[in-house]
């Protein structure tokens, strides 16, 4: 839940990379880039996990030295400890794979410009490619398959993950196999590029005196930008908060964002150790005019928090189809070999005291996907009664 330090985008089978005291100050300082991440509690790291779950950080360490000391790789013997968890989202990252994630969580990254989504059955598909990226000029799609990233099957596996297996150095070059909708496979090698993040939070005016405040990640600074955003907007403008594909972020920025609707309160709780957390909102909101959210399959973790909390606190209603159901908190840790492990450590809540792991939100209004913000505009105007 608390995804203050981070939402990983990690690569194989890993976590994020936190390790020391310097390594920790650069997540830190740093911040998040979409991805289909796990949530973070802002600042900490340790050995907790779910009660009777999961493997303790001190194992991890353990496992770590043993295979370094019989000349074995740590980050391996750490990955099939915590593949045996029974935790959908710990993983455990290579010292490299930091350097790639840390600079998404600012909103840029080296990559082949594909976002990922699993569709309402499971699979993981292509949800954009970012024009002019390396994916769209080898002919990439929206809707296509993904079969496996560098050799690895992704079948099963956490968005995460894969957009990890994705990114690299720039430069250097990845496999990918890809199912088209119509049958057709294709294996294609692309060729990483720095990609700058784009525009986290824009604003659309409608000609009725309406916005849209679209948010694409919580990535470092969106929170502000997003409170920036409604305060420039005229008194108790009608708000629609499009968070459809925002796959998360920290939860400290998605706390931040509340701020700019509600003046303070819980944003969500979640047992850490036995000790139930609270993430609040600021005070001192600007947006008091009406607030449809926006959302469908692809919002995730942190949008969920900030969906969750509109929801039940009576201050939106949410428009088009169930949210991901990203539901856990994890703890970054790094391991003696510079490596990192997040370690689930329990489940969030909505201020109701919903819990949305592997469920997800399910909005006020359903929509079929090409209507829903026709009908989040007609439900803002009072043109039509949410049912």
């Amino acid at each position: 839940m608390p995804e203050s330090p981070r939402v990983p985008r990690p690569r194989a089978g890993q976590g994020f990379p936190l390790a020391a005291p310097l390594l920790l100050a650069a997540v830190l300082a740093a911040g998040l880039r979409g991805g289909w991440l796990p949530s973070y509690e802002a600042g900490r790291t340790g050995d907790a996990t779910v009660a009777g779950e999961g493997v303790s950080g001190a194992r991890l360490d353990g496992a770590v030295r043993s295979a370094l000391a019989e000349g074995r790789s740590g980050t391996e013997a750490a990955r099939a400890l915590v593949s045996r968890s029974g935790h959908r989202w710990d993983a455990v990252y290579g010292p490299s794979a930091f350097t790639a994630w840390s600079e998404g969580l600012t909103g840029a990254y080296a990559g082949v410009g594909l976002a990922l989504a699993h569709d309402a059955g499971g699979v993981l598909r292509v949800s954009r490619v970012r024009p002019g990226a390396p994916a769209a000029r080898a002919g990439v799609r929206a809707g296509e398959r993904l079969l496996a990233v560098g050799g690895t099957d992704v079948a099963g596996l956490p968005v995460t993950r894969t957009v990890g297996l994705l990114r690299g150095a720039p430069g250097t070059r990845v496999a990918v196999r890809l199912l088209r909708e119509d049958g057709t496979e294709r294996r294609l090698v692309l060729t990483r590029v720095r990609l700058g993040g784009g525009p986290v939070v824009s604003v659309e005016r409608y000609g009725d005196g309406g916005a849209r405040v679209r948010v694409r990640a919580f990535t470092r600074g969106a929170g502000e930008r997003v409170r920036a955003a409604v305060a420039a907007l005229p008194p108790r403008t009608a708000v629609v908060l499009d968070l459809r594909g925002n796959p998360g972020g920290l939860l400290d920025e998605a706390a931040r964002a509340a701020g700019a609707f509600l003046d303070g309160g819980e944003i969500a709780t979640y047992e850490d150790g036995g000790t139930r957390r609270v993430l609040a909102a600021p005070r001192g909101g600007a947006g008091a005019g009406p607030l449809v959210v926006l959302v469908d399959g692809g919002t995730a973790s942190a949008a969920e928090v900030l969906t969750g909390a509109l929801q039940d606190r009576g201050r939106a209603v949410v428009v088009g189809e169930p949210t991901f159901g990203k539901g856990t908190v994890q703890v970054p840790r790094a391991l003696p070999d510079g490596s990192v492990a997040e370690l689930t450590v329990g489940r969030w809540r909505t201020p109701a005291g919903r819990a949305v792991e592997g469920t997800g939100l399910a909005p006020d209004v359903s929509t079929a996907r090409g209507a829903a913000e026709a009908r989040a505009r007609e439900v803002l105007t009072g043109l039509g009664t949410p049912s």
